[in-house]
């Protein structure tokens, strides 16, 4: 079967006329890199709050998408980009208030430690600006990642981001670790074996004459299959990398932003101290803004010596934007939402798995959830046949998810901050039809 960005030519019968030409056309003009979700791709036209809408109306309940997180189209974020948009758009090189009053007030949501921030457009150039300061700083540039990390596009970013295809070798300088994997390793063993993998990649790294300089990880684990626990299960581990002079780099594009329920960062969760940590997708709701935080020393050190410039990062109306999420966030009270409502997907999902052997594993934290498939529950087989069957069909009902993790067995949930009550239960019933369709 022929594949047509991410879709077979079988895919393809079920296309109207339109969505074949759209298909067709896209391919023509992005090239085969560009992915589609879904076997029948959804043409999205317009989006609000929970829901996003295709060109004949129909709604779709949005359990995935960490962009817009506080809603599609937020009436506050539009107006302040609306607004700041009308008045002034420039770069960082003037004096500008409205970056200063957003940087405090993003900061003041940091331990005090963390005094520094950087903007930058996308969580891509933070992770990459991240590594530049962390390889000036000590000396080295050995880095440590998750064995299917992702950590963006860039090209020294890619090279650190396994999940993006075979062909995305590993250069000499990063070693890889093991995701604090509760269900396969066992609860009792994931920090050991954590802390084993570390040490042994740090040595390894030496071993070839490689000094090390950072270990960059996502706090949720996302592409590794979506790991939220043991809660301090990496802390030993890095506090282990830190003693050897490694910085530890906190990729909080995914887990940040109130997206773990009870705290506002992924980190906090594992009581670890970042030297850096970096910012992507919810930050502006859609808006490309993005950023580093970090200790002083550190991002001192690095701006002593090297001049940064970034032109459309931490722009007045890319500010805006940023400052709207975190009012939305407190005002809204999402964090506080992420945990209740999270606790409440996590019972569904449970309850769901007394029903259907399918489901090996449940797990996450606020509105990142996994759900993890296997064929057998003795030998945790993966089911990644049927996963797809299952992001398929609640596509086909309206509801939108995902799939992780190296062996594409786990159902990646990640609703919006914005979810009420009655769309948790909406997605907990969409989950049960799909489970319900696989059954002999």
């Amino acid at each position: 079967m022929s594949m047509i960005n991410g879709f077979t030519s079988e895919d393809a019968d079920r296309l109207s006329d339109k969505e074949k030409r759209l298909v067709e056309r896209r391919a023509r003009l992005l090239g085969p890199a560009y992915r589609l979700f879904y076997e029948h791709p959804l043409h999205t036209v317009r989006g609000e709050g929970v829901w996003l809408y295709d060109e004949q109306g129909r709604r779709y309940l949005d359990a995935y998408n960490n962009v817009a997180s506080v809603g599609h189209c937020h009436p506050r974020v539009v107006e302040a980009i609306s607004r700041q948009a009308g008045q002034l758009n420039t770069h960082t090189r003037y004096l500008q208030e409205g970056m200063l009053d957003y940087a405090e007030q993003l900061l003041g949501t940091f331990p005090e430690y963390l005094e520094r921030v950087m903007f930058t457009c996308t969580g891509s150039e933070a992770n990459d600006l991240a590594l530049r300061i962390a390889k000036q700083f000590t000396g080295g540039t050995g880095v440590i990642i998750t064995r299917f990390a992702y950590h963006g596009v860039t090209g020294d970013i890619a090279e650190l981001s396994p999940s993006l295809g075979p062909s995305m070798v590993l250069p000499p300088h990063v070693r890889t670790v093991r995701a604090p994997d509760a269900y396969r390793l066992g609860a009792d063993q994931v920090a050991s074996t954590f802390v084993a993998d570390v040490r042994a990649a740090i040595d390894d790294l030496r071993k070839h004459g490689i000094r090390p300089a950072a270990i960059l990880l996502d706090g949720i684990f996302a592409s590794d299959g979506v790991f939220a626990g043991p809660t301090g299960c990496i802390a030993e581990g890095i506090a282990l990398a830190q003693a050897e002079g490694l910085l530890y780099i906190a990729d909080e594009v995914q887990s940040g932003f109130a997206r773990t329920g009870l705290n506002m960062w992924g980190f906090q969760r594992h009581d670890v101290r970042p030297d850096l940590l970096t910012l992507g997708k919810p930050m502006g709701n859609g808006h490309p803004i993005a950023g580093l935080v970090g200790r002083a020393q550190v991002v001192d050190h690095f701006g002593q010596n090297m001049r940064y410039f970034n032109t459309f990062g931490g722009n007045p109306v890319s500010c805006a934007a940023g400052q709207a999420v975190l009012d939305v966030i407190r005002d809204e009270q999402l964090q506080q939402r992420s945990h209740t409502l999270g606790e409440c997907l996590l019972t569904g999902l449970r309850e769901l798995a007394e029903r259907y052997p399918i489901i090996g594993d449940v797990r996450g934290a606020g509105m990142f959830l996994g759900v993890e498939l296997v064929t057998d529950r003795a030998t945790k087989a993966p089911a990644a046949t049927q996963t797809r069957q299952v992001v398929n069909a609640m596509r086909e009902q309206g509801v939108l998810i995902s799939a992780a993790g190296p062996l594409e067995n786990v159902l990646k949930i990640r609703p919006l901050l914005a979810f009420e009550q009655e769309h948790a239960h909406l997605l907990l019933e969409a989950v049960g039809t799909a489970l319900e369709g696989l059954q002999p």
